[in-house]
Order: structure tokens, then sequence, then C-alpha cells
């Protein structure tokens, strides 16, 4: 019998997205990997997405690019949607934060949500209330205040970034420009280390821009990209030196991180959030806590073998080894679900 899953994106963008948007790009990577797999996929998503799946839309476009719609309407609507054709699925995998747990009893099939990252502890309620299997992106990410079913990182397709053997010299800041993201730090560090600087990203915080990358900007030392598209990114990914990821949060994955190894590009990030967990020490990049063991650490991972990169990167983080793991918790899900609808009837 073949598996039947409702795949719920977020709705911010578009999926894939055709700039920013992680959690809109692993949801079409997922959508897409099962698909090829035999199973059966309903992806609601916004009318524009593109997919193999079956789509089902009730909204347009992503909000986020859209001034004129109210994000919160929006998600509202296309949650309710879901709900109603949940009973045509075997399991809904919930891709889109806390609001679809908000109404866990009334989905008519068992409920996984992968949990993107938490943007507080005030929403931290709506999972603890849920029914629904939870799933960490890494260990890192765990609140003690829940239980998980698993932990899947993360997988990226190796063949939209390819290795690249002989990198040109610049380093690459790949994220959004924020102070999360450590921007200034980046630009500081490639100042230091006397290397140029590619920075890439949506500007998520004009103000923190204006005042802290934008005076550098000299499009020589310090060259900025804006957001950019799926084929402009591993360009500028494989053909850098090393990705600078000076993060100043504890960050729950780093989609970036993993796409930089995917081209044999090394990483140099912070010792924050699950950087340790990613990033394999003196194979694939180095962890630091300071600007000055950043720059010492540009030279030492500019050396490293990016082929031994890629390949560990693809071992661990290849699109595929993320579809095993996910049909393993579907899986286990269904059978614990059956096993208690089976108690109930007896």
């Amino acid at each position: 019998m073949v598996l039947r899953v409702g795949m719920l994106a977020p709705v911010a963008w578009r999926t894939p997205p055709e700039h920013y948007g992680p959690w809109e790009r692993v949801t079409s990577l997922l959508t897409e990997g099962l698909v090829r797999r035999g199973v059966a996929v309903t992806l609601f998503a916004t009318a524009d997405s593109v997919t193999e799946a079956e789509l089902d839309a009730v909204v347009p476009h992503g909000y986020e690019g859209d001034r004129l719609m109210d994000g919160r309407v929006w998600e509202a609507l296309h949650v309710a949607h879901a709900i109603e054709r949940s009973g045509e699925v075997d399991i809904v995998h919930n891709q889109m934060d806390w609001l679809p747990l908000a109404f866990s009893s009334l989905w008519d099939v068992p409920l996984v949500t992968t949990i993107h990252g938490f943007s507080g502890a005030g929403i931290l309620p709506a999972y603890e209330a849920s029914s629904s299997a939870l799933v960490s992106i890494s260990d890192s990410d765990r609140s003690p205040a829940l239980d998980y079913v698993a932990t899947v990182h993360h997988g990226v397709d190796a063949a939209e970034l390819p290795l690249v053997v002989t990198p040109d010299d610049y380093l690459v800041s790949f994220g959004r420009i924020h102070p999360d993201k450590g921007t200034a730090q980046a630009i500081e560090i490639a100042w230091r280390a006397g290397r140029r600087l590619v920075v890439c990203g949506i500007i998520h915080d004009r103000e923190y821009f204006a005042s802290q990358a934008e005076p550098y900007l000299d499009g020589d030392c310090v060259t900025f990209r804006g957001s950019v598209g799926a084929d402009e990114r591993a360009q500028v990914l494989g053909n850098a030196a090393a990705l600078l990821h000076p993060i100043d949060f504890d960050e729950p994955f780093g989609l970036s991180v993993v796409e930089a190894m995917l081209c044999g590009t090394p990483v140099v990030a912070y010792r924050r959030g699950s950087m340790p967990e990613i990033i394999d020490e003196g194979v694939t990049g180095r962890t630091v806590t300071t600007i000055g063991q950043a720059v010492a650490a540009v030279d030492e991972v500019t050396v490293l073998d990016r082929r031994r990169i890629h390949e560990r990167a693809a071992l661990r983080f290849g699109v595929e080894r993320m579809v095993d793991d996910y049909l393993r918790v579907y899986e286990q899900v269904l059978a614990r679900h059956a096993r208690t609808a089976h108690r109930r009837w007896a």
C-alpha cells in the first residue's frame, strides 16, 4: 500500500523559494525526495510553488513578498484547509511552526512536526499541549520541556551544489543581514585576514545593515550580492576559499554551512548552537569563540582537502539520508498510532 503524506509547508515564501526561505527549501527537498521514493505526497503550499507532488493551495503566493497580505490571516486559512483534507492522507508533516499544533485535536491523522527553531519561549505552550510527534533539527536545539521522536539533520541536494576543487581566494558570509548572523564580525575577520569578502543575504535589519555593513561595502574588499538564487548560491559558495559564520545566537542548524561544505568549501564558525554538531573539526572546518581565533582559522581551513569536505558533507547531509530518516519517523509514528487505536477499540 502506498504511503500518503500531507506536507504542510510554510507560506511566507514559495516552495521551493526563489531566494531566501530555508524552511521552504527543506520542505521542498523532502517532498521531492519522498515522491522519488514512490510516496503519494500532497503538498499544501503557495499556489506558485513548484513540485512533482500534488499541489493544493489557498494562498496565492508568499506573504513576505506582498505588503498587502496579512501573514496571520493567510496562515490560518492555509492550516484550516489542510485540516479539512487531512482525512485523505495517512500522516501530516507540519513544517510551519506552532500554529497547526493549536488545532492538533482536529487533524484526522497523526501529525509530525519539525521544529525549525524556537522564536521564543512564549510559543512553548503550543508544543507542550500538542499531541504531535516532534522532530528536532539538531540535538543542540532540543527543549528540556518537550519529548521528541527523533533528531533529523537537514539534507541538501549535492547535485545543486557541485564540488569546486580550485576556488577563488575570497571569503563569503551567507545569511540574513542581522546581528544574529554576525555580518559585522565577518567583515572584520576578512579584513584582519587580508581577504576579500562577498556578503550574501536578505536584509532583515536595515538599521544594522546601514551602520555595520554598508559603510564598508566598496565593491572590492567587501562586496554585497544581496539575496541570491539557487544557481548563484552554488557559484558563490563553491568558489569561496571559506565560509565565515560568526553567529551571535544558538543557531538550530545553519543550512548555508552544509551547502558550503557540499561545494567543498570549509567553514569557520563561532562555537554556538548546532555548529559543533555540524562541523567536523579539522575535516570540514573549525569552530572558534573569538574574532582572533577566527582570523587564525582562515589560513588553517583553506588548506583542508576540499574533496574530503565534500564527501563528508554528502555522507552526513545528503538529501536521501534525510528522506530515509523521515520515512523511519513516519513508520514509527504510524505504528504507535495503530497500537493506540487498537487499545481504544479493544
